[in-house]
């Protein structure tokens, strides 16, 4: 018997913000597929070359009360990407707040507009600490 990952599948309140949002850490719509019975829409997203793994955002028409105000309960996504920095400037300009800053050159932590907690880890070794990062606070939940 073999086990075959598929995919992260998220709940979002808002379909576009949330696409805007990954299309912001490089990812792309593979596949959409709207649901008018059940009134919901399924959103797969990936990065280019990694089709394979991508995050399902799942978006019910009609408001869903029961989405978690907090989105940890099911832990986080996380992405590698060539520079940590540069990814955390492009994110902050679009108006994300940095959470964890990469202080170490390593690792930071974002939300998305659903409270998703987002990992992102630097490709190979550390960078050199780099201002603002350094020194900035946590801000928030991560």
């Amino acid at each position: 018997m073999t086990t075959r990952y598929l995919h992260t599948m998220v709940r979002v309140k808002d379909l576009d913000a949330s696409i805007a949002f990954f299309e912001l850490l490089d990812l792309k719509v593979i596949r959409r597929r709207d649901f008018e019975g059940g009134r919901f829409t399924l959103v797969f997203m990936a990065p280019e070359g990694q089709e394979e793994c991508p995050v399902e955002l799942t978006f019910n028409w009609d408001d869903d009360p029961k989405l978690p105000a907090d989105g940890r309960n099911f832990g986080h996504l996380a992405y590698r990407v060539d520079n940590i920095y540069e990814m955390c400037q492009r994110l902050m300009d679009a108006g994300v707040v940095i959470n964890r800053p990469p202080r170490c050159g390593h690792m930071a932590f974002v939300r998305s507009p659903d409270n998703i907690s987002i990992e992102l880890l630097q490709e190979g070794d550390h960078l050199p600490p780099q201002e603002p990062w350094a020194s900035m606070e946590n801000t928030g939940h991560w």
